[in-house]
């Protein structure tokens, strides 16, 4: 049976939700993001792009592009209320649905077509959200995930687009190689100097080649221009929370020794989080003392993935909250209230250079294990 992929997509989801909170900023240039001239651009509409701005911009920049545009902070609490919404009316009406991100579905429908059509389906669940949501959304519909997902991008906005399953390859063909999921800024640019621009070049490269130049990311590529993707729908399920703790063998008072501790703490959990593309916007610092007496303070906080931020909460909790006169037993810490949706809602608050150093030692424990790069601590 010839499977049946949905990717559905919130166009320019922070706007969106902006422009239904304030009517009077449809149709204008309206950017979301830091609003101080060290933030980032987080979204920006349509209107904004014209003029050259885009994501992960520099605000200062998209304020020189762009200086009649309407900047707005990030409201998480709204976007995430919002996209919960969308979640709940996809889940109700679909029987397999992932969440990717904060404003991106899929869903597995293979089978529809027996009862109702998969197109009609689609087309009438797409309706029921922007009717019961106000947000417009566009959708692909495929044979697999990563046809789907470029099949999407090329409906926006708010459109559809069916691809028909044997028609894979000559609709990627006309497109552009950055149109494939995993070709980044560092791929694009090692392709187009082999004199790659279009898909269709791909789709007739010996795959050999494809591997020689670039490994086993070849070979995905490569599979993906032409089409192929074998990889599931994964139901989703939202992980509530995530902590760690220390037991020490002998009680202790050292409070430098306490804060380092709490520091790496921050440090294992935000690269998990990151990883997992994951912000939280709660946390608790847990204390039990030599008499077993167990304490937990909580703090809600910014949407975020940052060390630095959680890390200046969690020890101002400590700050407050430790009494000095009583061995400590055990010390944890646990981020909860977590969202999807790492890269764009970080930008709200982190400068580029920050994005960039996060990014950069991500990477490097991604490669070689966590303990590859650790902070230098010093309390």
């Amino acid at each position: 049976m010839e499977r049946q992929i949905v990717h559905l997509d919130l166009d320019s989801f922070f706007i969106s939700v902006e422009r239904l909170k304030d009517s009077s900023l449809i149709g204008k240039p309206v950017i979301v993001g830091g609003t101080s001239d060290r933030g980032v651009v987080a979204s920006c509409s349509y209107e904004s792009r014209v003029f050259g701005v885009h994501s992960a911009m520099p605000i200062r920049l998209a304020r020189q592009l762009c200086p009649h545009g309407f900047y707005i902070k990030g409201d998480m609490e709204s976007y995430s209320a919002y996209s919960r919404k969308v979640t709940d009316i996809i889940e109700d009406a679909s029987p397999a649905v992932e969440k990717a991100s904060i404003d991106e579905h899929y869903i597995d429908i293979t089978g529809m077509d027996k009862f109702y059509g998969s197109l009609k389906w689609t087309q009438e669940l797409r309706k029921k959200i922007i009717k019961e949501s106000g947000l417009p959304i566009s959708f692909g519909l495929s044979v697999n995930k990563t046809v789907s997902k470029i099949a999407t991008g090329e409906s926006k906005p708010n459109g559809e687009l069916y691809v028909l399953g044997g028609t894979e390859k000559p609709f990627l063909a006309p497109l552009s190689i950055k149109k494939i999921p995993m070709i980044g800024d560092k791929t694009y640019s090692l392709l187009r100097n082999m004199g790659i621009e279009k898909v269709n070049t791909i789709q007739q490269m010996p795959v050999e080649v494809m591997q020689r130049v670039l490994g086993e990311n070849g070979l995905s590529i490569w599979k993906k221009a032409n089409g192929i993707d074998n990889s599931p729908v994964v139901p989703y399920t939202e992980q509530k929370s995530m902590s760690t703790e220390t037991t020490f063998d002998k009680d202790t008072t050292d409070v430098e020794e306490l804060k380092r501790i709490l520091i790496s703490m921050v440090d294992q959990l935000t690269f998990d989080l990151r990883k997992q593309k994951r912000l939280t916007s709660c946390v608790t610092l847990k204390i039990r003392y030599s008499d077993f007496q167990t304490h937990t303070f909580q703090s809600k906080i910014t949407y975020t993935a940052s060390d630095h931020a959680i890390t200046e909460k969690i020890l101002e909790l400590f700050a407050k909250n430790y009494s000095r006169r009583i061995l400590v037993r055990l010390i944890g810490v646990r981020l909860s209230n977590m969202v999807n949706g790492q890269e764009q809602i970080n930008m709200f608050e982190d400068t580029p250079a920050m994005l960039n150093l996060y990014a950069a030692i991500d990477k490097m424990r991604m490669r070689f294990g966590y303990k590859s790069v650790l902070k230098a601590i010093n309390v």
